[in-house]
């Protein structure tokens, strides 16, 4: 039997959280500001939603628009006050001026999780040379999702390379799961399934109406049924 797909989606109250759960997801990316793609979300948020589902929460480290770091002393403040409040897993990335990974602030942040799992995020798809990002943070602690699309300009461009990537699993910097979103459709599901990849993350699609609307049930709900199909039954649909 095939292991179960993760569906995780993009959570940025306890009505969207609520809907998320209800419609299948597995995992919850808590952000604000959508504007700015996503930033992080205040303790008292963070609190209300886990209050209200049971599923894992993930929660972004990001303060301002952008892939640097900015005031890293300011995301670890950020990182510790969600810590105090119990989040328990997170989701990061940081970029230097050239497009490479700025390791001294992503090391930094990680020190003040104690361990806690972590996602790198769409960072990835931004950076010069993503393999080379990948080598350099092999070994960092918790480190066990990438979340990508594969290209900047988000799956239709990128899945090439989510294809290639996910024929390397095992190699060093590859065994991380890769959690794929950004412009992701359920079209594009049975290719990625049947080269082995898991992980799903979506947003708009969620969200039928909208960003200024909440999370539909349906719309995670059928998500949810599509990855659930086998893997074969994905593909003769498709």
């Amino acid at each position: 039997m095939s292991k179960r797909a993760v569906l995780e989606v993009i959570a940025l109250d306890v009505e969207d959280a609520v809907a998320a759960q209800a419609g299948g997801a597995d995992r919850l990316e808590l952000v604000t500001e959508m504007a700015a793609d996503g930033l992080t979300p205040s303790a008292a948020t963070f609190t209300g939603i886990r209050a209200a589902v049971d599923i894992a929460l993930r929660v972004m480290l990001r303060l301002t628009d952008g892939f640097a770091a900015g005031d890293v002393e300011r995301v670890v403040r950020a990182a510790r006050e969600l810590r105090d409040a119990g989040a328990e897993e997170f989701v990061l990335g940081f970029l230097d001026a050239d497009g490479g990974v700025d390791l001294g602030a992503v090391e930094r942040v990680v020190g003040e999780l104690d361990g806690c799992r972590w996602t790198f995020h769409r960072a990835i798809d931004r950076a010069a040379d993503r393999d080379a990002l990948r080598k350099q943070l092999d070994g960092v602690p918790g480190l066990d999702t990438y979340l990508t699309a594969g290209s900047a300009s988000g799956v239709d461009d990128g899945l090439p390379t989510l294809l290639a990537e996910a024929a390397r699993r095992g190699e060093s910097g590859y065994d991380q799961q890769v959690m794929v979103g950004g412009g992701l459709r359920l079209d594009h599901v049975p290719r990625l399934r049947s080269a082995g990849l898991d992980a799903f993350h979506i947003g708009g699609a969620a969200r039928p109406g909208g960003w200024d609307a909440p999370v539909s049930v349906a719309a995670v709900r059928e998500w949810r049924r599509s990855l659930d199909l086998p893997r074969d039954a994905e593909l003769v649909r498709s």
